[in-house]
């Protein structure tokens, strides 16, 4: 094995963080006495020396590597013995065995690591000739005691691993968090704040306050009641936090930021809050202006279909032969309006659900009745501005349909639509009752062509038809994604 990478396995072990360790120094006391050696030691074979981790009979913590027993024993494929070292031509001349501490004999258990790589040994070492070496028993105890220095050693490196990338990790997520353009804090349960971001000073210009009371002092006095109501309450509820606010700035003056937190429980049982302050004073601008210019707009939208609700009924005048296509045209129009006046911007928050524009279309189909002629059941689904529009023109052609030849032409008849949820899809099911039967002509006009244009053109949806005894019955597709937009 390349040296290099012998040594680059051996530093993942840290063999600072070893020396002297309690639990080596237990089983170096036990390999001595099992096998009734006065020296026994743990060691690490580095590139210039070895490195006595833990032992026992020797007062030097290191020695040279060349000619060492250890390095000669972490090579061998078991257990290995030099019973007269006086007489092996590889140490009879070592210092160790010439000199003090004198050794004669010398078992080492090689210490080798999970990728195969040598370390080092165990060793056991006498200052007598051992003919016979060690027993059985004590070859057997030496391999086990290996084994055990090894789990510890593998232990120490696991941790160290584990040590290094939480460290790593922690660094990571502080750069994140300091490298944020939010403010990002951190509370108790009771919400005593301990971490705010440098972000906090770079943009508040002052010290990050320690509790909620504390908090308050930077806060737009209209905006206290609110903020503190929502906040006070998460704590007690244990919700998520989300308020948008004015929060003073290092130049004194008030911006919108959105606060959001989520409570998070630790191991130990106990409650935090981590949480984020985000500027959006220009968003909410650019918000507030675009709706002024939508408002703008769509009160210009209702006087042009007040100006061609105008033209029409002006222009039938001249030419009464065409007042049943005006008035159909004034329906429509109308019907477009009502969609409009539905969806267009500052509308009440009610008003962006599938069933109130459903009821706004149907309104003038009701004949002041109690009960509606077209009765609609069932689930609701957003809507947006995008989609309202097809969905006027589908339902107010089936509903000028069926006042002309389904169950709206008499006086008995009336229509259900059920609305179905059917998780990423709408499913809206039109059947006509007590009308006449429904003929399929086999060819299909306007209508059908502006169904078919707005369910799969402009929705994305599908759409079928039965022609029954009993009424026209329609099922119509979409995906709530499409009708949201």
């Amino acid at each position: 094995m390349d040296e290099a990478e012998r040594l680059r396995v051996l530093d993942s072990f840290a063999p600072d963080s070893l020396q002297d360790d309690a639990e080596l120094a237990a089983i170096v006391q036990f390999a001595a006495r099992l096998c009734d050696v006065p020296i026994a030691q743990v060691t690490l074979v580095e590139q210039l020396r070895q490195r006595f981790l833990s032992g026992l009979g020797l007062d030097v913590c290191e020695a040279s590597r060349d000619g060492s027993f250890c390095a000669e024993a972490m090579l061998s494929p078991g257990l290995m013995e030099v019973r007269d070292a006086t007489g092996d031509p590889r140490f009879a001349s070592h210092a160790m065995v010439t000199s003090a501490p004198a050794i004669r004999f010398y078992a080492g258990q090689p210490l080798i690591s999970a990728e195969g790589v040598p370390l080092g040994a165990l060793c056991v070492i006498g200052t007598v000739v051992r003919p016979d070496g060690l027993t059985a028993l004590q070859r057997q105890g030496m391999e086990v005691l290996g084994q055990a220095v090894m789990r510890r050693l593998n232990a120490q490196r696991e941790s160290i691993r584990a040590e290094r990338e939480i460290a790593l990790r922690e660094d990571r997520l502080q750069r994140i968090l300091e490298g944020m353009p939010q403010i990002a804090w951190s509370a108790d349960a009771e919400g005593n704040f301990d971490y705010f971001n440098a972000r906090w000073e770079k943009q508040i210009g002052a010290a990050p306050p320690g509790s909620s009371d504390e908090w308050q002092r930077f806060i737009h006095p209209d905006d206290h009641e609110m903020i503190f109501a929502d906040w006070y309450g998460a704590l007690r509820s244990g919700e998520e936090f989300a308020a948008e606010y004015r929060l003073r700035f290092a130049d004194g003056s008030y911006r919108w930021v959105m606060g959001q937190a989520l409570p998070v429980t630790e191991a130990d049982g106990t409650k935090r809050w981590f949480g984020t302050v985000t500027d959006v004073h220009e968003l909410r601008q650019a918000l507030e202006q675009r709706d002024m210019i939508a408002s703008e707009l769509s009160h210009r939208i209702k006087n042009i279909f007040a100006v061609m609700i105008g033209l029409a009924t002006l222009k039938v005048r001249k030419t009464p032969e065409h007042q049943p296509y005006a008035d159909e045209l004034v329906e429509v129009l109308r019907a477009l309006g009502r969609a409009h006046d539905f969806v267009q911007p500052g509308a009440a928050s009610a008003q962006d659900r599938l069933q109130g524009l459903l009821a706004a279309l149907f309104a003038p189909y009701s004949d002041n009745a109690s009960t509606p002629r077209v009765l609609v059941s069932g689930a609701d689904s957003a809507i947006g501005l995008n989609a309202a529009t097809p969905l006027a023109l589908v339902f107010h052609e089936l509903a000028t349909n069926s006042a002309k030849y389904g169950a709206l032409s008499g006086e008995v008849g009336h229509v259900t639509l059920a609305v179905e949820d059917r998780g990423e899809h709408i499913a809206l099911n039109w059947a006509e009752h007590g009308g006449p039967p429904a003929v399929d002509s086999g060819q299909d006009g306007f209508g059908s062509r502006l169904v078919e244009m707005s369910v799969k053109g402009q929705l994305g949806g599908s759409w079928e038809r039965r022609f029954t005894p009993d009424g026209l019955v329609v099922q119509l597709t979409v995906s709530k994604k499409s009708i949201a937009r």
